[in-house]
């Protein structure tokens, strides 16, 4: 069963519906998990954090670990967990903007110069690689295989529509 909420308002004289009120309500945890993000974003090997720094750093608004903090808030969940699992998506999501700005040949995101652009499509690759990989340490150490699961098929069809549209491509 569903419930559909009408969350624009202004139609029926109230304000439009905005991220405001959500942000507000994880503003304290949204800053953990970008701690998280730039915990597990240190690599010895140092173009991998320049280079995940580069893009992580650009800005964006954070829809995805804000949506994933917001639905652990809504369903009553207090602990760290959903901290680390929103780091997690936004590590799945960084790494596909990666792959993605090589495949599509970009030369900017949000009005910089791409990875790409700047260090080459091995190195954004093989950092996108790198990122895919600590979601996965962040997805094994929350322990859940449900959230491994669900996770890792998100990744597959992710991935799955990257091929889909290099082969509409040509």
């Amino acid at each position: 069963m569903a419930i559909i909420v009408n969350l624009d308002r202004q139609k029926n004289g109230g304000t439009k519906a905005s991220l405001t009120r959500l942000l507000a309500i994880v503003e304290k945890d949204l800053s953990d998990t970008n701690d998280i993000i730039l915990d597990r974003m240190h690599s010895e090997v140092e173009l991998i954090p320049t280079l995940a720094r580069h893009l992580i750093a650009a800005g964006g608004k954070r829809l995805r670990p804000v949506l994933t903090l917001g639905a652990a808030k809504l369903c009553g969940y207090e602990g760290d967990r959903a901290k680390k699992l929103a780091a997690c998506v936004e590590f799945i999501h960084t790494a596909t903007l990666l792959h993605d700005d090589v495949v599509d040949e970009s030369d900017l995101r949000r009005g910089n110069e791409t990875a790409n652009v700047l260090w080459g499509n091995q190195a954004s690759v093989l950092v996108g690689d790198f990122l895919f990989s600590r979601a996965f340490q962040l997805m094994v150490e929350d322990g859940s295989l449900e959230v491994l699961s669900i996770l890792s098929n998100a990744s597959a069809v992710i991935a799955e529509g990257e091929v889909m549209q290099l082969m509409n491509v040509g």
